[in-house]
């Protein structure tokens, strides 16, 4: 059961999901704390959505606005039409002129694990976790090696160690 309930502070309207369940509920607006059994209920329904419609017509009646209002579809006619409406992947890169099996498995190549590129948080993570004892040289050399400019896995390598996400114990660091 829901609800559209009106605050007596500051007039703001809202639903209020099973009226019955909780002693007091909040305004939304001003957070005034009402005991639910005296709230003014403007309208009931068991479907949620038709609270949202009838809060949606009390608030363009409010703005004088009920003419927009009933020139506008309803929440569901507009998912119906967007949802008849939407081309497929498929067909757009077809009308683009791209070949569309091509650039499914380019997308595959780049997002799985066989050669696909990494964030450079993710190369100084990596080398943390496979060198042997990784002091910052080593760190840094790694990450250059995939990329990784110095200057960025040396601040990156600081990065984590602040977050708390890796230790420096005499030199030498772990991710934790």
């Amino acid at each position: 059961m829901y609800a559209v309930v009106g605050c007596s502070a500051c007039r703001a309207l809202w639903l209020l999901a099973d009226p019955g369940d909780a002693e007091t509920a909040t305004c939304p607006r001003c957070r005034r704390r009402h005991r639910t059994a005296d709230l003014k209920r403007f309208y009931t329904a068991a479907d949620r959505e038709a609270a949202r419609e009838a809060r949606a017509a009390m608030l363009a009646d409010r703005a004088d606005a009920t003419d927009a209002f009933e020139a506008t579809p309803s929440v569901a006619d507009l998912d119906a039409a967007a949802d008849d409406a939407v081309v497929d992947d498929r067909e757009y890169l077809d009308a683009a002129g791209v070949d569309a099996d091509a650039a499914a498995a380019a997308g595959e190549r780049a997002t799985g694990g066989d050669g696909g590129s990494q964030s450079r948080p993710e190369i100084v993570r990596d080398a943390l976790r496979t060198l042997d004892s990784p002091a910052a040289a080593d760190v840094i050399e790694y990450a250059s090696e995939r990329g990784v400019p110095a200057d960025a896995a040396a601040d990156l390598l600081d990065r984590l160690v602040r977050r708390g996400e890796a230790s420096e114990s005499g030199g030498t660091y772990r991710l934790l």
